[in-house]
């Protein structure tokens, strides 16, 4: 899997959501666990369920939800850091397929909550949440 660069370093929460997005596309169970806290939650943005690590990764590796891509705006992200959690508050364009095959294509902001222990270990991501983005 290929990580863009980050400007804010390769462990950054920053570069750390590029990857998570990246693994999404690639159907990458491997990086999604290594990435993901283990008390991993995530408010689904099409129905407003709350969506628990093992079922992300369910849906993911098997296939019922299939995110063909996301585009992310690193630019406009915006990252606050509180010692050993952070905040990144950023917008994606995607486009996947839900489960029964219904195409899904939107923009959304998101508001990510990373972690980190206290020995200074890798940031992961303990809480996604998305909000769809109005069009015309």
């Amino acid at each position: 899997m290929t990580v863009p660069a980050s400007p804010h370093g390769a462990d950054s929460p920053s570069a750390v959501d590029s990857r998570f997005f990246a693994a999404l596309v690639g159907r990458d169970r491997d990086a999604l666990e290594e990435l993901l806290a283990e008390d991993f939650l995530m408010v689904d943005i099409v129905a407003g369920g709350v969506v628990s690590r093992s079922a992300l990764l369910e849906l993911t590796e098997s296939g019922d939800v299939s995110f063909e891509a996301i585009e992310a705006f690193p630019d406009e992200a915006v990252i606050r850091e509180y010692g050993t959690t952070a905040v990144v508050i950023g917008r994606t364009a995607m486009r996947a397929i839900l489960p029964g095959g219904n195409p899904m294509s939107l923009s959304s902001r998101y508001t990510h909550v990373f972690v980190q222990d206290h020995s200074g270990g890798p940031w992961q991501l303990a809480s996604a949440q998305g909000t769809r983005i109005a069009t015309g």
